[in-house]
């Protein structure tokens, strides 16, 4: 660990590690690996549509050359939701086909999410057209750097016009929700969340 990591932008050779970081990250925070076995599953979802679709919003926290968090987004959800089904669904589905029954584990119910990527899409978030993921290997959270990473990006989309971002969270991740109050996101209402809650706020940076 050096002693200042620093933001920049996202780089293709940074694949690899911003997978493990989504890997170590996505069961609420924690390793996925005993859920998940299959590593590439979550990032396939979660990460790499991202920085492959719309990689002038991806930026990573670098420590020594290596990407230890980072955050990920886009700035029009039902365009992204378009492009993930014509682009990003082709280049996967050979790894993971589409369910021809009701999801019997954890991993058939994310390949499930991969292939409904309408799901993104809610009225309720209209006035949220952008949103993100943002995740820190866990020796790295708690010292700003997730603070500063969602300042880079806000200022990002502010840039691009865009107006308000949103995100969803698990609402069992109680410390993701006090990080997001931290940052004034706001609770949205969604007529069914299911496990998830649904936070925006304003572009703007103070």
């Amino acid at each position: 660990m050096s002693a200042s990591p620093s933001i920049r932008p996202y780089r293709p050779a940074d694949r690899s590690a911003v997978a493990d970081v989504c890997v170590s990250t996505a069961d609420e925070g924690g390793d996925s690996r005993g859920l998940f076995p299959d590593e590439g599953l979550m990032p396939a979802i979660f990460a790499e549509p991202y920085c492959h679709l719309e990689p002038e919003l991806a930026f990573v926290l670098d420590d020594g050359g290596r990407a230890v968090g980072y955050v990920i987004g886009t700035a029009d959800t039902e365009a992204f939701v378009a492009r993930f089904r014509e682009s990003w669904i082709p280049r996967v589905t050979h790894r993971y086909p589409p369910l021809t029954g009701v999801p019997r584990s954890p991993a058939e119910e994310m390949v499930g999410l991969l292939h409904t990527p309408e799901r993104m899409v809610l009225a309720e978030l209209a006035a949220y057209p952008a949103h993100l993921h943002i995740d820190l290997l866990p020796a790295y959270q708690r010292r700003g750097h997730g603070r500063a990473l969602m300042r880079t990006l806000l200022a990002a989309l502010h840039d691009r016009g865009v107006p308000a971002v949103h995100l969803g969270m698990v609402t069992a991740n109680k410390a993701a929700r006090a990080f997001y109050d931290r940052l004034d996101f706001h609770e949205i209402p969604v007529a069914d969340p299911g496990p998830l809650t649904y936070l925006g706020r304003s572009t703007v940076v103070a």
